[in-house]
C-alpha cells in the first residue's frame, strides 16, 4: 500500500470564525486557507505543523456528515488523513483485505485533492480518508 505520511487532522468546528483565533492566537499558527467544498457541505481552513496539515471543518447544513457529526458527537477530531500513491489502487486493496468503503472511487475534496473514506466500522472507531495529490 502507497501510505507516504499524514496528509491532515480533520476536526469538526461549529464555527470557524471562532476556532480559527484559538490556533492563530493560542497555538501561533497560520491559516492559510479557507475554502467551501459544496459537494460535502462544509467550509475548511487549513493550518500546516510540519508536514502535516490541521483542517478544521465547519457545517454548512446541518444535515451535511459534519453537521450529523457535530449533532452526535459534539465538536472534536472528526477524521484522520493519509497521503497515498495510487488512491484506486489502495482502495482495491483495503477492500480485499475485508474493509468497507464510504467510497468505492476517489472523488474531489479540498486543495485539488482525491479523496475517499473508509467506514469507521472497519477501522477501529476512526473515520479514515486517503488522499491523493492528483499534481504528483
Amino acid at each position: 500500500m502507497g501510505l507516504t505520511h499524514i496528509e491532515h487532522l480533520g476536526i469538526a468546528v461549529k464555527s470557524l470564525e471562532t476556532a480559527i483565533p484559538y490556533y492563530e492566537t493560542v497555538l501561533g499558527l497560520k491559516c492559510y486557507a479557507v475554502e467551501e467544498v459544496a459537494e460535502q457541505k462544509v467550509k475548511t481552513a487549513f493550518f500546516k505543523v510540519g508536514q502535516t496539515k490541521i483542517e478544521l471543518l465547519e457545517s454548512t447544513d446541518p444535515e451535511g456528515p459534519v453537521g450529523k457529526f457535530i449533532e452526535k458527537k459534539g465538536e472534536g477530531v472528526h477524521h484522520i488523513a493519509f497521503a497515498v500513491e495510487g488512491l484506486q489502487e489502495t482502495l482495491d486493496l483495503v477492500a480485499e483485505r475485508g474493509v468497507t468503503l464510504i467510497d468505492k472511487s476517489p472523488r474531489k475534496g479540498a486543495e485539488g485533492l482525491n479523496i475517499a473514506f473508509l467506514h469507521p466500522k472497519s477501522t477501529f472507531g476512526v473515520l479514515t480518508e486517503l488522499c491523493e495529490d492528483p499534481n504528483k
